[in-house]
């Protein structure tokens, strides 16, 4: 996959004879068309919301931290386990993967800009309203969404205004997902450097490609969900309301006919990412690149056909619960594929252990727990004694934080210096690392074990025999929370100063052409478009 890069003379030099053309200070965000400069509003955007989402995290430890009622009525603690997923998800994770994907797609194709550079700004100014839209809804009669972050009717046609705040958030934020997608197919399809042929793309530019086909097929999914929502909610619909005829389940296989895909658009760019770092620090090409193309098409694919696996215990058929354990069995020899490729691209290779393969190689250990424990939800008898435990919420973070969150963590170390055109603090990227996984382990290790023993998601209270196991938990997410502000503060120190990096500060043998071009990446790169030869 190696590309030999001949530049026109005047490629990714002479760029700063164009910085008169844009504006600068406000104007400069507002009015946006950059994809460097969107790319970091996306950034800065998911970073705020993660903190957001984290803050209400820690109130869901800080009640859990002893049994009986300590701080929260349990209303109100239902608003926020809902608010954090909700937060979480479309706030903090997705986000942040279409700012990585303004920021790396055009740089690594070789592409001057996004495609549609004025819908890219549209697509990020969606986000802050609905935002606004999403956390006012706690100041509001009722209080905010407390249906749990899957909105599951009979419980959301019963809730106040924060539902409909809610909604509303969430088909703005849906919009400005789809747009972007139209975007990034858009901008990889038709803008790569000539010579650049899809199977010689970068990893990350072939997962968002794959990611944002699943993003437009899924999206309006959501939308159909929560309008028929809205619809029984004000206008006399009984879609989901079973007093009227309607049926509470059909919203269930409506919204996970969403939500399981969704799940795979929050890890393929985090496999995308992963694949870009392991092959720099083991000095070794990616092994099996057509097969990691195929398996990530694969995976994409099949998130189509396991939705109900989230549904055993409402009651479908046995011949519907063995196709359904069957089908999300299968998921794992695609993603198992991906693990052998990067040991494979690791084995005998001469590894350093830089922040950035840290956080790749703890990506790959704990993805791969929280695989195994995905795999023995997806055995229907297990799954019907473990369904909504904690065993569950174990589960899925395991696969969104130690999967989504730690290869963003490692994608914004590796990109860094070429986006601000200095190098971070090392000992405290590792430090970053290390504290983050012990942490995180501490804190959702032990919910296996809560939710094996039985205890129930989303309460607010526990039976005095979870309480140790809550107590570590509570303490372990604490510090998970703050040393997520060592990150904030390795950023900040890395974009006001630092040692300044080459343009191939890595030694990067394959990749993008995002090597090409000097750190930080000039406003204006590959005006006349690099060769790929």
């Amino acid at each position: 996959m190696s590309a030999v890069v001949h530049h026109p003379p005047v490629a990714g030099h002479g760029h700063d004879d164009h910085a008169h053309d844009h504006p600068h200070g406000w104007r400069r965000w507002l009015y946006a068309t950059n994809h460097k400069d969107i790319g970091t509003l996306y950034l800065w955007f998911s970073f705020t919301m993660f903190l957001t989402g984290g803050v209400l995290a820690l109130g869901i430890r800080l009640e859990l931290f002893q049994p009986g009622l300590q701080f929260f009525q349990p209303e109100f603690f239902n608003q926020l386990t809902s608010m954090h997923g909700l937060i979480m998800v479309f706030g903090a994770i997705m986000p942040a993967f279409v700012g990585f994907a303004n920021w790396m797609i055009p740089l690594q194709i070789g592409a001057s800009d996004m495609a549609f550079a004025r819908m890219n700004n549209f697509s990020f100014w969606l986000l802050p309203p609905a935002a606004l839209l999403l956390v006012a809804s706690f100041f509001v009669p009722g209080g905010a969404i407390a249906a749990g972050w899957t909105i599951y009717a009979p419980l959301s046609i019963q809730m106040g205004m924060g539902m409909d705040m809610g909604i509303f958030a969430l088909h703005i934020m849906g919009a400005s997902s789809i747009m972007g997608s139209i975007n990034i197919i858009t901008t990889i399809l038709n803008m790569r450097a000539p010579g650049m042929t899809l199977m010689k793309m970068p990893m990350f530019v072939w997962t968002w490609l794959i990611t944002a086909y699943l993003l437009i097929a899924v999206m309006p999914v959501l939308a159909g969900a929560i309008t028929m929502t809205l619809t029984d909610r004000h206008f006399g619909t009984s879609f989901f309301n079973a007093a009227g005829g309607g049926d509470p389940v059909m919203f269930q296989h409506i919204f996970w006919f969403f939500g399981h895909p969704e799940v795979y658009i929050m890890i393929l760019p985090a496999f995308g990412i992963v694949s870009q770092i392991v092959p720099v620090f083991a000095r070794k090409p990616l092994f099996g690149y057509a097969s990691m193309v195929y398996a990530t098409a694969s995976i994409a694919i099949l998130s189509f056909i396991v939705w109900a696996h989230h549904m055993f215990t409402t009651g479908m058929p046995v011949t519907g619960q063995l196709f359904f354990m069957y089908a999300t069995m299968l998921i794992a020899v695609p993603t198992g594929v991906k693990i052998f490729n990067w040991l494979a691209t690791m084995w005998r290779g001469s590894m350093t252990f830089e922040t950035p393969m840290l956080f790749a190689v703890g990506f790959i250990f704990v993805f791969t727990m929280g695989g195994f424990t995905g795999l023995i939800l997806a055995m229907a008898p297990i799954d019907i004694q473990l369904q909504d435990t904690y065993y569950v919420v174990a589960h899925f973070h395991y696969v969104l934080v130690a999967g989504s969150l730690f290869a963003l963590f490692g994608g914004a170390y590796f990109w860094l210096p070429k986006w601000t055109g200095h190098m971070y603090d090392e000992t405290l990227g590792k430090a970053h690392f290390w504290l983050s996984m012990i942490f995180f382990n501490i804190t959702f290790f032990p919910m296996h074990f809560l939710g094996l023993a039985g205890m129930p998601r989303r309460y607010a209270d526990y039976n005095l025999q979870f309480a140790d196991f809550n107590l570590i938990a509570s303490i372990g997410g604490l510090g998970f929370g703050l040393t997520q502000l060592l990150f904030l503060y390795v950023v900040l120190k890395c974009i006001k100063g630092g040692p300044k990096p080459a343009a191939n500060y890595w030694d990067a043998r394959d990749g993008g052409l995002e090597w090409t071009v000097p750190s930080p990446a000039p406003f204006h790169t590959f005006e006349t478009p690099p060769v790929v030869k």
